[in-house]
């Protein structure tokens, strides 16, 4: 394993001047902001570190038993992959208007780790059963969509607004480290024990609740600055955020480039076909990526906060580009691998945590959580659509077809973005008909 010296990554960043949004303090004569990397964002990321190590212990090895084991079609496991991945975007919705109504972000955000703990039991009881456990999934990424936003806006509650992508990388940067050891897990656990999913499950179940114990005990929710008078958030309040031009130009960026995105599983199903690796490997492949994803999210973030935002977001996406052509290139074997997973890897770390940071940015911090929701809602809602789409091209013209046409609609995407983007995004100002 590898270590990350923190403490001087973030000590070569010059301190910011006070503003008059910085949590500023007097002492000994000088003025010192409240720190760029808070301990609530600590608590939140090691929160999501032993989540994920649950979380993708089961997510690891589903594509693969879904097509090598129960002999699903590429548009039905698209179906189910796409489901995967989008059903937690409509439970954000809830999730961080109900943060945002009750200024409760971190009671939400816990009761959606709760809540994905639990199912870890369930997929033990739905046994061999896809319909069971495609069910049990669904209930799983509702509890994913219900702590997501309210987590988040608790990371941009604490943080100054010139250190938000560094902050959300550190975040995506532990959150990638357990997505890292959990099919490591889960491939330990198969290795010695061939087939035993009641075991993964239990053990799953046991690293859910460490998470679930680390934000109930280690983490201390800030509030947006409020009066004390302002009645709560309403729907209609945080609805209306979309007609605010910055706010839209984000939420229009996120949804074109969302939709030409091939999800991770398609992309490691065709590696396995491309290379004709034994299944026992396949959990080795999120391995790869999430490696690249927490080594690089740190760094990302900071060159973002000093450099653009916009920039590294971008180029995020010209490394997913190259991740297609690695895969329709005509050289094979280990190179073909690594270069497919170390281009996916820095396609998350440029563009996860950078897309969050950019609208905390813009964001009323009263109405933030909701402002979130919004965006992982239409973003995982184009990668659905993307994931049905993708595997009724697989289907129906074949996979080099169907990569090529997914990366000539990627090009086009980009430079979509990038003009709706040239405009920058300025902070909304916070108006009675945003926070009533």
């Amino acid at each position: 394993m590898y270590s990350i010296d923190w403490a001087r990554i973030f000590s070569r960043a010059r301190p910011p001047l006070p503003t008059e949004g910085d949590a500023a303090v007097r002492r000994n004569g000088h003025v010192r902001t409240k720190p760029r990397i808070s301990p609530v964002v600590w608590g939140l990321s090691f929160t999501s570190f032993f989540t994920d190590i649950s979380s993708e212990m089961v997510s690891s090895v589903l594509p693969i038993y879904l097509v090598a084991y129960l002999h699903l079609s590429p548009v039905a496991f698209g179906a189910i992959d796409g489901l995967y991945q989008g059903f937690a975007a409509f439970a954000r919705l809830a999730g961080g208007f109900i943060g945002d109504r009750w200024a409760r972000h971190k009671t939400v955000a816990a009761f959606g780790y709760g809540l994905s703990a639990v199912c870890k039991l369930g997929l033990l009881a739905a046994g061999n059963a896809w319909t069971l456990l495609a069910s049990t999934i669904a209930l799983e990424r509702t509890g994913k969509g219900i702590r997501t936003a309210p987590r988040d806006a608790l990371i941009s509650l604490s943080t100054d607004r010139e250190h938000l992508a560094a902050a959300f990388g550190v975040h995506r940067s532990l959150d990638a480290a357990g997505a890292m050891l959990g099919p490591l897990v889960a491939f330990g656990i198969f290795w010695f024990l061939p087939g035993a999913f009641d075991v993964l499950f239990v053990v799953s179940f046991c690293v859910a609740v460490l998470g679930l114990g680390t934000i109930a005990l280690f983490v201390q929710a800030p509030t947006a600055s409020s009066t004390g008078t302002e009645p709560p958030v309403s729907f209609s309040a945080a609805a209306r955020l979309v007609r605010e031009p910055v706010f839209r130009r984000l939420l229009t960026t996120g949804a074109i480039l969302s939709l030409t995105t091939v999800s991770d599983s398609f992309v490691f199903l065709t590696l396995q076909r491309q290379l004709d690796f034994t299944t026992t490997y396949f959990p080795l492949l999120y391995v790869g990526v999430a490696a690249f994803n927490s080594l690089l999210a740190v760094p990302f973030g900071r060159i973002a906060d000093r450099r653009g935002r916009r920039g590294i977001f971008l180029a995020g996406h010209l490394v997913l580009f190259l991740a297609y052509l690695t895969l329709l290139a005509p050289f094979g074997g280990f190179a073909r691998l690594v270069l497919a997973l170390g281009f996916l890897g820095v396609y998350y770390a440029a563009t996860d945590g950078v897309l969050t940071a950019m609208a905390s940015a813009v964001l009323p911090g009263r109405i933030c959580g909701s402002g979130l929701a919004l965006l992982a809602t239409v973003t995982n809602g184009g990668r659905l659509l993307g994931s049905l789409l993708f595997g009724a091209l697989w289907q129906w013209t074949g996979l080099s077809w169907a990569l090529v046409i997914f990366s000539g609609a990627l090009t086009a995407a980009i430079a979509v973005a990038a003009v709706t983007m040239r405009a920058g995004f300025q902070p909304i100002p916070t108006r009675e008909d945003l926070t009533p």
